[in-house]
């Protein structure tokens, strides 16, 4: 089985956001990147499968060379070889276009992605490749099994879950449950040094149209200030709940 693993490079959550040229555009000074998250929960179900079923696992993303130390990362977890196409991710369609041309080339079986990444939140392109491409598409994706050519799938749904089944190939966009936080790998030595001797082929980006531009940013509102009351200064309390904050 041949797997695609689609990877996102994003601001650890930790750092601190700003942006730059009247707010148009992000300052990645000072930020430091990490794989997506919801990636990351993908490459580890992958490697189950490479460890079980003997799966081979390539990881692609699009972005320039700053990108390449999260591509490493991903090598070092296990990846077998990393595909980068030399273009700046702007819009959520651009990058579903790039990867559909590597997931024609490649012929993958099955194409795990992150149903979004944490830094813009679109939410859309696990979903345009699958239209593209024509394949069977899982999202909100929390249990993956594969049996030949048949995946069985739990995924979330509003107010519980559902179990499904579907044939390869197919893309899932998956999330927190297709494994748990405990069961992301750290790259050991020999994990980073074997990196250093995998391909991370660098492809150039096939003519592709633009859904959406970036116009302005805005960072959320500070928080106003707490305003403690005594526990029983109950009047208190009702005349700032309802004259205030107006939720009575």
């Amino acid at each position: 089985m041949k797997i695609l693993v689609c990877i996102s490079n994003v601001p650890d959550t930790t750092s601190k956001i700003n942006f730059t040229e009247g707010d148009t555009k992000f300052d990645t000074n000072g930020v430091q990147f990490v794989i997506n998250p919801n990636d990351e929960f993908g490459l580890t179900r992958a490697m189950w499968f490479k460890e079980k079923q003997g799966a081979t696992i390539t990881v692609a993303t699009v972005g320039g060379a700053t990108v390449e130390p999260t591509m490493r990362k991903a090598l070092a977890i296990g990846a077998d070889e990393a595909i980068r196409i030399n273009a700046e991710p702007t819009d959520g369609l651009f990058v579903a276009q790039q990867l559909t041309e590597v997931i024609k080339t490649g012929s993958y079986d099955l194409i795990i992605a992150g149903r979004e990444s944490i830094d813009y939140n679109g939410g859309m392109v696990p979903g345009m490749m699958s239209a593209m491409l024509n394949y069977n598409f899982i999202n909100t994706c929390i249990g993956l099994e594969i049996e030949g050519n048949t995946a069985t799938a739990i995924r979330e749904i509003d107010g519980g879950k559902e179990k499904i089944s579907a044939t390869l190939p197919l893309i899932v966009g998956g999330q927190k449950g297709l494994v748990e936080e405990s069961d992301l790998r750290i790259p050991n030595m020999r994990g980073i040094m074997m990196a250093r001797q995998k391909k991370l082929n660098v492809l150039e980006p096939i003519d592709a149209s633009f859904g959406t531009e970036d116009i302005k940013f805005e960072k959320p509102a500070a928080k106003g200030a707490v305003k403690l009351v005594e526990s029983d200064n109950i009047s208190d309390l009702i005349d700032l709940l309802h004259n205030e904050a107006k939720v009575i």
